[in-house]
């Protein structure tokens, strides 16, 4: 199974949605860094803390090179350049990210992303979760995530629904 690095947003939205468990089955191995346990941990007012530690399937790992963290820096925050750094060193299969600017850079440096629509869109492919709909509702109501209405007509579209 395939080792990938995650950003904060895909596991504040899977773990909103109580399907935390996906990434495991989609990925086996989920490497978190530090600055993105601690925005988890103790998240803004308006959101749940998650305590990764009770996931066996979940690595915090900090990266090592501190000069490429620094360089994601100039235009990233923590989460998001911890995580692109730790990907690179780690050589993950990809990172789950779903902010622009992260992706955008994700991409720019030859790292491949999956945000939290696509690992819904997986999900429902394998069989391990039977519609998205109600889960993209959830997460555009109650946290108030983002999904333009041409993206969210695509990906029900890809999904059958």
């Amino acid at each position: 199974m395939a080792v990938v690095v995650s950003d904060t947003s895909p596991v504040r939205s899977l773990s909103h949605l109580d399907c935390l468990s996906l990434l495991r089955d989609l990925f086996g191995q989920v490497v978190i860094p530090p600055a993105v346990e601690q925005e988890l941990r103790t998240p803004p007012a308006s959101f749940k803390s998650v305590d990764l530690r009770k996931h066996g399937f979940v690595r915090i790992q900090a990266p090592r090179d501190r000069k490429r963290v620094e360089s994601f820096l100039e235009s990233l925050d923590a989460g998001e350049a911890e995580a692109l750094a730790l990907a690179e060193e780690i050589k993950a299969s990809a990172v789950l990210i779903d902010e622009a600017a992260g992706r955008a850079s994700a991409v720019q440096n030859g790292l491949p992303v999956i945000g939290t629509l696509g690992i819904l869109l997986r999900a429902k492919e394998r069989g391990l979760i039977d519609a998205i709909r109600p889960l993209l509702d959830s997460l555009q109501k109650d946290l108030g995530f983002f999904i333009g209405a041409s993206l969210r007509d695509f990906i029900l579209q890809q999904a059958g629904e």
